[in-house]
C-alpha cells in the first residue's frame, strides 16, 4: 500500500468515536490509516451498546454518515433492547440486514472489507458487502464465537444455537481473504475449525497514546485508591472483586483502600445489591466516562485492577482495551486472569494472580503496602512497555502491511 491510498470499510456493530464510553479500537486505527493516506469509513450501529440509548439518528432516519475528528462514519439504526436477551439477537441481525442493504448511493466502491466479530452477523454482513463490490473481505475475529458461549457455560456444545454459529464461523474462515485475531494464540482454535494457518495474523488491541496526558504520578491521599473502570457484565468478575473487597474489610483493610468501580453495563444493578448484602463500606459505584476521559479519570487510582472469570476461554490470550488503557497511565494493576502471554506479566506492571477473592485481595493489600514511589515505578514499566509494543501507530502499520497483502501489494 505504498502507491495510492485505499479505500477501507470496517463494519463493527460497537464502533464508537472517543466521545462515547467504551472500546475505540477502530476509530484509532482509522485515524492512523487516514494519517497514511488511505479512507476509513467505520460502519457502526447509532444505538449505543453501553447506555442503551439511540445517540445519532434523529426519528425516521435509517443511516446518517457523520465525520467526527477526521474519520467518517456511517451510521445504521437498529433496535433498542436491555441485557443480554433475544431482543439483542433481533438487534444484531437488524444491524447485519442493514449493512447489507446498504444503497451504494451513501458510500464509493471501497478496495476491501473488514468485518469485525463481536458477533458473527456483522462479520457475515461484512463478507456480503465484499462479494457484493467484488473485493476482499477481511475477517477479523474479537470473540470466538461459539466457543465462547460454551466456556462461558451459556450454551451446551450441541444447541441449536451453537451448531448455527459454528457453520457461520467456518464459512467466515473460508470466504476471508486474511483472518485478523487479536488474540496471540487464537490461532490453534481458528485452524482447528477450519481457518488457513497461512492467513492469520495477530494484531491485538492498542492505545492511542496521542489520546493520554503524560503520566503523572499520583497525589497523595489517606487511603490507597483501587479503581475498575469499564463494562459491569458477567464475564468482567467484578463480583469476585466485591468477595475480595469484602474479605480486606473483614481483615481490618476497610479504612486503607477505598474502591472506585466506574461504567455501565447488565451486571451493575445486581453488583450494588451484592455490594450492599456484604455491608461493604470502602466501595463506589460511578457512571461511564468518554473514552476521552477516562485517562484523566484513571490518573485518579493508585491502583488498577481488572478480574477475567476462570474459565478455559482465556487459553488462548487476553486483549481487553481497558488493560491497555490501563498500563498508558503509568498506574500498576492487578490482574486476575488464567491465560497466557497476558501484557501485565509480560511487562512487570503489576501482580497477575488466579481470579480468586482471596488471591486478589492479598495483591491488592501488597500493593497498598508499597509506597508511592514504588507503585509509580511499577507502573512506568507498563507505560514503557505499551509505548513499544501496543501503541496505535505500530498496530496501525501492522495493518497497513496486511490490507496491502491482500491487495496483491497495490
Amino acid at each position: 500500500m505504498k502507491n495510492m491510498g485505499k479505500k477501507v470499510w470496517i463494519v463493527n456493530q460497537y464502533a464508537i468515536p472517543p466521545e462515547q464510553a467504551g472500546g475505540t479500537r477502530h476509530f484509532s486505527l482509522a485515524k492512523k490509516l487516514n494519517e497514511r493516506g488511505h479512507e476509513v469509513t467505520i460502519i457502526a450501529s447509532s444505538f449505543d451498546h453501553v447506555t442503551r440509548r439511540e445517540t445519532r439518528l434523529k426519528k425516521g432516519e435509517l443511516y446518517r454518515a457523520e465525520t467526527i475528528d477526521g474519520v467518517r462514519f456511517l451510521w445504521i439504526r437498529t433496535p433498542p433492547y436491555r441485557g443480554n436477551s433475544w431482543a439483542r439477537v433481533w438487534n444484531m441481525n437488524v444491524f447485519a440486514y442493514r449493512v447489507w442493504r446498504i444503497p451504494n448511493t451513501l458510500l464509493q466502491k471501497p478496495d476491501v472489507v473488514v468485518g469485525s466479530s463481536p458477533h458473527l452477523w456483522a462479520a457475515l454482513a461484512a463478507e456480503r458487502l465484499a462479494t457484493r463490490f467484488g473485493v476482499p473481505f477481511v475477517f477479523e475475529v474479537r470473540d470466538l464465537w461459539p466457543q465462547t458461549l460454551i466456556d462461558l457455560g451459556a450454551f451446551s456444545a450441541r444447541h441449536p444455537f451453537v451448531l448455527l454459529l459454528e457453520k457461520m464461523e467456518w464459512y467466515l474462515y473460508q470466504r476471508a481473504s486474511r483472518i485478523v485475531t487479536l488474540l496471540p494464540k487464537a490461532s490453534e482454535h481458528i485452524c482447528a475449525k477450519g481457518g488457513d494457518p497461512n492467513r492469520i495474523t495477530w494484531i491485538s488491541n492498542g492505545v492511542d497514546l496521542e489520546m493520554v496526558p503524560p503520566p503523572t504520578p499520583p497525589q497523595p491521599k489517606g487511603v490507597c485508591t483501587v479503581m475498575y473502570a469499564g463494562t459491569h457484565g458477567f464475564a468482567n468478575g467484578l463480583h469476585i472483586l466485591l468477595e475480595a473487597i469484602s474479605y480486606l474489610e473483614q481483615e481490618g483493610w476497610g479504612d486503607k483502600i477505598h474502591f472506585r468501580f466506574v461504567g455501565d453495563g447488565p451486571e451493575k444493578a445486581r453488583l450494588k445489591e451484592k455490594s450492599k448484602q456484604l455491608g461493604l463500606r470502602s466501595i463506589s459505584f460511578e457512571d461511564p466516562v468518554p473514552k476521552n476521559r477516562v485517562y484523566t479519570l484513571l490518573s485518579e487510582a493508585d491502583v488498577l485492577a481488572m478480574v477475567f472469570l476462570k474459565s478455559p476461554l482465556y487459553r488462548w490470550g487476553i486483549s481487553p482495551n481497558k488493560i491497555f488503557d490501563y498500563l498508558a497511565v503509568a498506574r500498576p494493576v492487578v490482574l486476575a486472569v488464567d491465560a497466557p502471554l497476558n501484557p501485565v506479566e509480560e511487562s512487570g506492571a503489576g501482580l497477575v494472580v488466579s481470579p480468586d477473592p482471596v488471591a486478589i485481595a492479598k495483591a491488592i493489600r501488597q500493593m497498598a503496602l508499597m509506597s508511592p514511589e514504588e507503585r509509580w515505578a511499577i507502573g512506568l514499566k507498563g507505560r514503557r512497555y505499551v509505548e513499544v509494543h501496543y501503541s496505535w501507530s505500530c498496530l496501525a502499520e501492522k495493518y497497513e502491511a496486511l490490507i496491502g497483502e491482500v491487495l496483491g501489494g497495490e
